[in-house]
């Protein structure tokens, strides 16, 4: 049997001791490492079938491409990798993980100018005078924002450029308002950041985790998520209970009236112009029109859409690892990851039973919370475990920024547009945008 957990991914091992980014919520848990031969085959059998009762009932579709959206934004780091190795000052700054859109400022109007327009330094440069709903891209092609990877499909991309679009309409609000311009750019970046996590913990994080966790670890605080200096990434967390949205994919998607039917790779592919024909239509993606419901996202379970087991970019020759479910749990294994019972116990959860887990024995941690999100609480949010390891990794991040509104003025409110005041959602944010 080929160690492909050990050999194949070791470069992913080390990523997670890169200058401290990555740490470990339970560093003392024994580490699980079943035979390779047992996670390929448990990999294998997550293919979903396609049944229209695995479709959720509470979570839109375009959660499942904000939530990797937010990936990018937690992990981005605007110190490029040669500046770190080229420069110890560089390392020094180097950015601690947040949840406040760095992947669309990048380091400001002075330091990447190339992000905003020359003619209004005020506002982010958007695709073309012609077509402002694709990304700015260089003549080849390649798009210039602060995040590359934000171009990994064509809806992450246009959710760039939506944050791009709703920035600049912020700061044409703020001119209408007769706020001074020298307060302008400052302004609406505090203002597109706040009400952004205002919609990540009144909104995304309840439909991921359950509005009852939400409310628990706001009121209890962080019990398992501890830090000194700066935060850091779990690597429960980010090799673990934050890929559920693998569960979420599905196999097609309604993009607009004329492309309905867009399979992931072949026909959501990205690293190219968005042109009008491909131009992601959000109602199909979020509660924007009370009378046109968008399609949902897939439950959270242990099926996951065959096109993600058939990942077309991975230099493999071995099939197996073509699979994002046999990568996950390789990559779970790689990393020293405890079982999903350890998990349980260790934040006094009662651990799933063989009968809800369908096997005897421990199981990856990955696996784990996907099938207790299945089994305790219908696929439609997370379970205890995987919802307490992203909310508390999420409320960390917010409590660790001082310019969060969530440690800045905890009792701060939205302030733009919306259907119910006082509150601010997704649906909100396009319509605003689109208005």
């Amino acid at each position: 049997m080929k160690h492909h957990g050990i050999t194949a991914l070791r470069g992913i091992e080390s990523s997670y001791h890169e200058e401290g980014r990555f740490g470990r919520l339970f560093p003392t848990a024994k580490p699980f490492l079943p035979d390779d031969g047992f996670l390929i085959e448990l990999g294998k059998s997550m293919k979903e079938t396609g049944d229209p009762s695995g479709d959720s009932r509470t979570i839109p579709a375009g959660f499942t491409f904000l939530g990797q959206f937010v990936a990018h934004d937690i992990t981005f780091d605007t110190t490029s990798a040669l500046d770190r190795q080229n420069d110890p000052a560089a390392i020094r700054d180097f950015r601690t993980p947040g949840l406040d859109l760095d992947c669309v400022y990048g380091s400001g109007p002075e330091a990447s100018p190339f992000l905003y327009d020359a003619h209004d330094k005020h506002k982010l440069l958007l695709g073309t005078e012609s077509n402002p709903y694709d990304v700015p891209r260089n003549r080849q092609g390649v798009a210039l924002i602060g995040d590359p990877r934000n171009d990994v499909s064509l809806v992450t991309s246009q959710l760039q450029n939506l944050f791009l679009r709703f920035h600049d309409k912020v700061v044409d609000r703020l001119r209408a308002e007769k706020v001074p311009e020298s307060q302008v750019f400052e302004e609406a970046q505090h203002l597109v950041r706040w009400h952004y996590q205002w919609i990540l913990t009144h909104e995304f994080l309840p439909l991921v985790a359950g509005q009852d966790m939400v409310d628990r670890v706001a009121a209890r605080g962080r019990e398992i998520y501890h830090y000194k200096a700066h935060p850091f990434i779990p690597v429960e967390f980010a090799a673990a209970a934050y890929r559920y949205g693998h569960a979420q994919m599905r196999s097609a998607y309604k993009v607009n009236d004329k492309l309905t039917k867009a399979r992931l790779f072949s026909d959501l592919g990205a690293f190219q112009e968005v042109t009008a024909e491909r131009r992601v239509d959000w109602r199909n993606f979020f509660n924007v029109d009370p009378g046109r419901p968008p399609q949902a996202s897939r439950k959270i379970n242990t099926l996951v859409a065959e096109e993600m087991h058939h990942l077309p970019f991975v230099p493999e020759p071995d099939e197996d690892l073509h699979s994002i479910a046999v990568r996950n749990l390789l990559r779970g294994k790689a990393l020293s990851l405890p079982s999903g019972q350890t998990a349980a116990r260790r934040i006094g959860a009662e651990p799933l039973t063989a009968g809800e887990l369908g096997f005897d024995g421990e199981a990856p941690l990955w696996y784990y919370i996907l099938k207790e999100a299945e089994v305790r609480k219908d696929g439609e949010t997370l379970g205890e475990v995987g919802g307490r390891i992203v909310c508390e990794t999420f409320l960390g991040f917010l409590e660790a920024d001082s310019q969060s509104y969530f440690t800045a003025d905890r009792k701060w409110r939205p302030t733009l547009p919306s259907a119910a005041a006082g509150t601010f959602t997704m649906a909100d944010l396009v319509r605003f945008t689109e208005g």
